[in-house]
């Protein structure tokens, strides 16, 4: 399959047409029309800085449902110690920051670009982008980011500052949606982090398929502060 250059119109090529590594279209750009167009199509932006905006729907898609979240004996008790406070939505503008700038083993920069941060602190202005936070004595030392449309969340990323910080708030989060009756976190790329914690890959087609289900479920736009305590 070609990899399509994307035009100024808002649209995008069938998520099928892309290549066997996932990299679906090139170009465009990062607003928050063509953003939740994306989303909704199965389609995420991924892309290191000084590079053109590279489009992606790989196959399989890796998940994780809400009630298959692994919880290891460490992290239970570190829930039940309550050592984190979480918070939904309240720093937003700073998870994503941390996420691109804490460092990771084994990766060197990151794809969250200046640009990237501005989106999709757009796109929470919107109502449609939310941060879940772990604090530790007033210090943000965990969190999670991603989008929401129906009854889909899609994870961008985590970081954490503190050990288990970030697997709390995810934790948290998972919690929430289950609640809420979601149906499943996008976690877009197999890691062997994620799959210790539950995700699962699945082939693309049953992806956007039950993908269609869930956004045929109204969107729980504004903020998440009550998710929180």
């Amino acid at each position: 399959m070609p990899v399509y250059r994307l035009i100024d119109e808002v649209v995008f090529p069938p998520p099928d047409h892309a290549e066997p590594d996932g990299l679906l279209a090139i170009g465009g750009d990062l607003s928050s029309e063509r953003l939740l167009l994306a989303y909704k199509l199965g389609i995420f932006p991924w892309y290191a800085e000084g590079q053109p905006i590279l489009w992606w729907s790989p196959d399989p898609r890796l998940i994780l449902e809400p009630d298959k979240l692994h919880i290891s004996r460490r992290l239970h008790q570190t829930l039940k110690k309550g050592l984190f406070r979480v918070t939904f939505d309240r720093a937003f503008a700073s998870v994503i920051q941390a996420c691109a700038t804490v460092r990771r083993k084994g990766q060197d920069g990151t794809w969250i670009t200046p640009e990237m941060q501005k989106a999709y602190v757009r796109l929470h202005q919107l109502g449609f982008a939310h941060s879940v936070e772990s604090w530790f004595k007033e210090e943000l030392v965990g969190g999670v980011y991603g989008v929401s449309l129906g009854r889909c969340f899609f994870g961008e990323s985590m970081f954490s500052r503190k050990a288990d910080a970030s697997k709390v708030a995810l934790a948290t989060l998972v919690q929430q949606l289950k609640a809420w009756g979601f149906h499943m976190i996008d976690a877009q790329v197999t890691t062997q982090h994620l799959i210790s914690l539950g995700a699962k890959e699945i082939p693309r087609s049953l992806f956007l398929r039950r993908l269609k289900k869930a956004l045929s479920f109204p969107t729980m736009k504004g903020k998440w502060e009550n998710g929180g305590s």
